[in-house]
């Protein structure tokens, strides 16, 4: 889905509860935004004196004017953002890539928006997109019947708020991807504010072995590790043996809702790919 603007309207009622004190994840959950969206607002727009919607949508206002006015002067730039979509580049990968180069500004949410504006001009750049495998179901029932074989399963709504931005070094998100149909495959495990990437080869996808390759990748890195979001499978039953092992909460997504650990999946996707 590609990032949408917020309007002024919403920009008044992220005010009015940022105003009385209330928690970014609180402020999301009541207007139906993900909390990264809130946190992302007041990052950009707060100023010293708090958060001031009208001056928010004056700066958001500015900024795509700026965008624009660059788009209309830089052409060679949507040509060198169009060349590596059909390259099958990831709107993160070209952002990453071509914002050193070009001198200014290039947003995956604005490669995102030039992907969907050329879709609704009868163009094809979306199909160049990365998706992920629809997962088989058999594949999607064991994940479901993961939930229940996870002893002392703690959901994501419990985790610390400070964990849904970026601003801190220690909050990881996992999962496993399989090779094909075997029973092979690796277990992942990203940072979320770096990016860095630990992986393991698991010559089974087991609980057992899911549990020692996790915690031979973390327990040297456990002065960085303060929380880790996991998928449902139920080859994270173990849980609790990695969170004691490394000292760091460990937290499952809702089922189904592999955005909640976005970052990991983005990545996972790369693996895939490549």
């Amino acid at each position: 889905m590609g990032y949408r603007q917020l309007t002024q309207t919403q920009r008044y009622q992220i005010h009015a509860r940022y105003d009385v004190g209330m928690s970014q994840r609180q402020i999301g959950r009541e207007l139906g935004l993900h909390s990264s969206t809130i946190s992302r607002e007041l990052r950009r727009n707060a100023i010293s004196g708090g958060y001031d919607p009208e001056q928010a949508q004056t700066f958001s206002d500015r900024r795509r004017r700026t965008a624009w006015k660059r788009t209309k002067r830089l052409p060679s730039l949507i040509a060198a953002v169009v060349g590596r979509l059909r390259e099958e580049w990831s709107p993160q990968q070209i952002s990453g890539f071509i914002t050193p180069l070009a001198g200014v500004g290039v947003s995956h949410q604005w490669i995102y928006s030039l992907i969907w504006d050329d879709k609704a001009q009868g163009g094809d750049l979306w199909r160049h997109l990365r998706q992920p495998k629809r997962r088989s179901k058999h594949r999607a029932q064991a994940k479901s019947a993961g939930l229940g074989k996870i002893p002392n399963r703690v959901g994501i709504e419990h985790r610390p708020a400070e964990a849904d931005d970026r601003r801190f070094i220690g909050h990881w998100e996992g999962d496993t991807v399989i090779q094909g149909h075997k029973q092979s495959g690796l277990v992942t495990l990203v940072e979320r504010r770096s990016g860095y990437l630990l992986a393991a080869r698991l010559p089974k996808i087991s609980a057992e072995l899911t549990r020692a390759a996790m915690i031979r990748l973390l327990k040297p890195r456990r002065g960085a590790v303060r929380t880790i979001t996991l998928d449902n499978g139920s080859e994270f039953a173990d849980h609790e043996a990695v969170s004691k092992a490394v000292t760091a909460a460990t937290y499952f997504c809702d089922p189904y809702c592999s955005g909640q650990r976005g970052t990991n999946e983005n990545t996972n996707g790369l693996i895939r790919q490549y």
